[in-house]
């Protein structure tokens, strides 16, 4: 059973840093792909960055371009997203997502849409 578990979040001033956790039990990152989505409250759901685990090739939404970081450590399984600067705008509910992924088919199917397997999100606000 493919289980992803979010922590690290929390509440932080303007301009600070926050480092999230994905942990992921019931796979191996060989053949998934990882992504980072967030929520805030009255808009969409936004894809903000994307990893695969067999080439360690990255995307990233323009919105978090230069100021977030993704990576994947295989020895405790676990993927981070690494956030500095942080804006107001970037107070979220953050989500990860895992699934199978073996060409650009996959990967979009998971950094564009989503699909896959989800952890229970955990929250950021970022606020003076």
């Amino acid at each position: 059973e493919v289980q992803l578990v979010e922590s690290g979040g929390g509440l932080v001033q303007p301009g600070g840093s926050l480092r999230l956790s994905c942990a992921a039990a019931g796979f191996t990152f060989d053949d998934y792909a990882i992504g980072w989505f967030r929520q805030a409250p009255g808009k969409a759901r936004e894809g903000v960055s994307c990893i695969i685990g067999r080439d360690g090739r990255t995307s990233y939404a323009d919105s978090v371009t230069g100021r977030f970081a993704v990576s994947i450590d295989n020895a405790k399984n676990t993927v981070y997203l690494q956030m500095n600067n942080l804006k107001p705008e970037d107070t979220a509910v953050y989500y990860c997502v895992g699934s199978e992924a073996y060409n650009d088919n996959d990967y979009a199917d998971l950094c564009d849409r989503g699909f896959g397997s989800w952890g229970q999100g955990t929250q950021v606000t970022v606020s003076s």
